[in-house]
C-alpha cells in the first residue's frame, strides 16, 4: 500500500502527491473517510484519482492510500436477484448499514453475503485433473439459475480433496494440487472490471434472440451475442423498450444497468420484475436478473464504472455457458461522466467536448459482447448480447456518442419522436432502422418455422416503403386521385403499422408475441391484401371493398389480443377473409 497527500480536490477528481510507486487503475482509499477511488492519470509523483463517492468536505492535506489492487467485482453465488450500485455495493444491505435512503460516504460493505451458507454439489472427483474454467461444482442459486463454480483463471492441477455440503462463499470447497503447491478453492472469485475475461475462441453469432416484440423480431432482429443500439429523444420509449427486451428475451441471465437515469425508472424495474412470470421457466423474472443502479442523483464518476461492473458480471455468467443479455440505459450518461472527468483533467476536448478517446472506449465496451467457446475442457459456448440506449440531446443522432456507437453495433433501432407523439409504440422508425443480421436470421426462421417467412417479411417492408412514397403523392394531390390499387396499398400498410407493428407493453396478452404468432398475424394481413387486390382486378370500386371488409378489418385489429394458445381463432379469421372476398367478388359480378 502506498500513501500520499491530497493537494487538490475538483469535484469527483482528487490529485495527490507522493504517489510515485502507484500505477494507473489502482484502487485508492481517499481522505479520512476512506472514499473509494481509482487512479486514472499519473504525472511524476502526482496521481489523479477518480472518486466514486461524494467528495464534499474533502480537502487538501488528507491522506490518500493506494491499495495496489485494481477496481474489481466479486463473483460468486448471491449475484442473481440482487441490486447493486455502480461499484457493486448491494443497496439493500447498504440501506440496513446506514439506516438512510441516501448514499452515505465512506461505508465499506462486501458485495456478496459472507455469512449465508449455500449447498455445494461437487461435479468432479478426487484425482481429476482440472484447468481454468472447468466446473468443479454447482449451487442452486434461484429456481431458474444454477450457479456453476469454476476453477479460477491461471489455476490448473489435480483435485486433492472436494466435499459436498453447506458452505459460505469464503470457505474452502476443494483443494487443487498445482505445480506451485496446494491451492484452496472457494466459491468466491474477484476480477478487475476493466480487463475482459479470457475465452478459448470467439465465434460468429448464429442463433436469433427472440424478444417477443414484433417490430424487432420481424424487421430488425438481433442475434444472441450481437450488439444493438436504441437512440432516441426524450419520451420516445427507450427505457420501456429495454424493459420489454429484458422481460421477454429468450436468454438465461439479464444484467440491467441503469446508468445515470432517473430513479423512478429503476423503481419501475424493481416493482414490475418480481411480479412478472418468465414464460420460459414459469418463475419470477427477477430470479434471472441482476440490477446495477447508478441513478442521476448518485455520484457522477460511478456511472463510468457501472458499465464495466455490468459487463464483467455478464462475462462471468457467459463463462458458465449461459446466454446473457446486458442492457445499458443509457451510454450517453456514461459518456457524459467521461466528458466531465476529461474536462477536469484538462485534456484536449474532441467533438462537443467529449474526450478524443470516446470512440475507442465505446468500441472496447461492445467488443466484450459476442458468442464464444469459454475456457474449460467441456467446450461450453456462451454469449453476451449488448443492447444499449443512447440519449442524444434533442434526438440529434449526428452527435458523437450515437455516431461512435453506430460504427460498432450491428442493429440500429431508431426511435422517432413523431411516432411517439402519435402514441405509436414501440416508436421504432421502420424506414430509418436496420439490422445487419436480418438476412441470416430470416434464413434460419425459413428452416425452422415456415419456408415463406423471408418472403412475408420482405412483402411487409416493400408495402411500408410504398406507403411512404404514396404519402408524398397524397400530400400533393389528395387520396382521391390515387388508383384503387394504391388506395388498397395504403390501407394494407395502415394495417401493418397499427395491427401488427404497434404493440402495447402494458397489456398482458399483447406485451409478448412469439415468432409463431407473429407469422400467423402477418400472414393474415397478407391474405387480406391479396383478397383486396383480387377484388380490384375483378373491377370492384374501392368504396365497396372498404365497406364490405369492415368486419374483417376489425378482427385483424383485435388479433393482437388473441392468446398464444388459441390457434383456432387465427384459422377462423383466415376463413372469414376468404369468405368475405369471395362474396364481394360474387356480388360485384351479379351487379354488372
Amino acid at each position: 500500500m502506498k500513501s500520499g497527500v491530497i493537494v487538490k480536490v475538483s469535484g469527483p477528481l482528487v490529485v495527490a502527491s507522493g504517489m510515485d510507486d502507484a500505477k494507473i487503475q489502482d484502487l485508492c482509499l481517499v481522505g479520512h473517510n476512506k472514499l473509494i477511488g481509482e487512479i486514472i492519470e499519473m504525472r511524476g509523483d502526482m496521481a489523479s484519482v477518480q472518486v466514486y463517492e461524494e467528495t464534499s468536505g474533502l480537502g487538501p492535506g488528507e491522506p490518500l492510500i493506494s491499495t495496489g489492487e485494481a477496481l474489481s467485482v466479486e463473483l460468486g453465488p448471491g449475484l442473481v436477484s440482487q441490486m447493486f450500485d455502480g461499484i457493486q455495493r448491494p443497496l439493500d444491505r447498504f440501506l440496513q448499514a446506514v439506516q438512510s435512503p441516501f448514499m452515505t460516504k465512506g461505508v465499506a460493505i462486501n458485495s456478496l453475503d459472507r455469512t449465508k451458507k449455500r449447498a455445494f454439489k461437487p461435479a468432479v472427483s478426487v484425482g481429476d485433473f482440472v484447468t481454468a474454467g472447468d466446473i468443479i461444482g454447482t449451487v442452486k442459486e434461484t429456481t431458474s439459475v444454477v450457479h456453476k463454480i469454476m476453477v479460477p483463471n491461471g489455476v490448473s492441477g489435480t483435485i486433492k480433496s472436494i466435499q459436498e455440503g453447506e458452505f459460505t462463499i469464503e470457505e474452502t470447497v476443494a483443494v487443487v494440487e498445482t505445480e506451485s503447491g496446494e491451492r484452496n478453492l472457494t466459491m468466491l472469485q474477484k476480477w478487475p472490471v476493466r480487463t475482459p475475461r479470457p475465452v478459448a475462441e470467439k465465434l460468429v453469432p448464429s442463433e436469433p434472440m427472440s424478444t417477443g416484440q414484433r417490430i424487432i423480431d420481424t424487421l430488425f432482429p438481433v442475434m444472441k451475442g450481437g450488439t444493438a443500439a436504441i437512440p432516441g429523444p426524450f419520451g420516445a420509449g427507450k427505457t420501456v423498450m429495454q424493459h420489454q427486451i429484458a422481460k421477454w428475451s429468450d436468454v438465461d441471465i439479464v444484467v440491467y444497468v441503469g446508468c445515470g437515469e432517473r430513479g423512478n425508472e429503476m423503481t419501475d424495474v424493481l416493482m414490475e420484475f418480481p411480479e412478472l412470470i418468465d414464460p420460459r421457466t414459469g418463475t419470477s423474472l427477477m430470479e434471472r436478473t441482476i440490477l446495477i443502479a447508478n441513478t442521476s442523483n448518485m455520484p457522477v464518476a460511478a456511472r463510468e464504472a457501472s458499465i464495466y461492473t455490468g459487463i464483467t458480471i455478464a462475462e462471468y455468467f457467459r463463462d458458465m455457458g449461459y446466454n446473457v443479455a446486458i442492457m445499458a440505459d443509457s451510454t450517453s450518461r456514461w459518456a457524459e461522466a467521461l466528458r466531465e472527468m476529461s474536462g477536469r483533467l484538462q485534456e484536449m476536448p474532441g467533438d462537443e467536448g467529449y474526450p478524443a478517446y470516446l470512440g475507442s472506449r465505446i468500441a472496447s465496451y461492445y467488443e466484450r459482447a459476442g458468442k464464444a467457446v469459454v475456457l474449460g475442457r467441456e467446450g461450453r459456448v456462451g454469449s453476451i448480447t449488448a443492447i444499449s440506449a443512447v440519449s442524444p440531446p434533442g434526438g440529434d443522432i449526428s452527435e458523437p456518442v450515437t455516431q461512435n456507437t453506430l460504427r460498432v453495433v450491428k442493429v440500429f433501432w431508431a426511435l422517432d419522436a413523431t411516432l411517439a407523439r402519435r402514441r405509436h409504440f414501440p416508436a421504432i422508425n421502420w424506414l430509418n432502422s436496420y439490422s445487419l443480421y436480418s438476412d441470416q436470421i430470416r434464413k434460419k426462421v425459413d428452416e425452422t418455422l415456415a419456408a415463406d417467412w423471408s418472403g412475408l417479411v420482405q412483402w411487409a417492408v416493400d408495402t411500408l416503403q410504398d406507403e411512404s412514397r404514396l404519402e408524398e403523392v397524397v400530400r400533393l394531390i389528395g387520396t382521391d386521385s390515387l388508383s384503387v390499387k394504391d388506395r388498397i396499398t395504403l390501407e394494407v400498410a395502415r394495417s401493418i403499422r397499427e395491427d401488427y407493428l404497434q404493440q402495447n407493453s402494458f397489456d398482458a396478452t399483447d406485451s409478448y408475441t412469439s415468432i409463431k404468432k407473429q407469422y400467423k398475424m402477418l400472414s393474415l394481413i397478407r391474405a387480406f391484401a391479396e383478397g383486396a387486390y383480387g377484388a380490384d382486378e375483378a373491377g370492384l370500386p374501392f368504396g365497396d371493398i372498404y365497406r364490405g371488409t369492415a368486419p374483417v378489418r376489425e378482427r385483424l385489429a383485435r388479433m393482437k389480443s388473441i392468446p398464444e394458445e388459441n390457434e383456432s381463432a387465427f384459422e377462423e379469421i383466415g376463413r372469414e377473409i376468404s369468405a368475405v372476398f369471395s362474396r364481394l367478388i360474387e356480388e360485384g359480378g351479379e351487379q354488372e
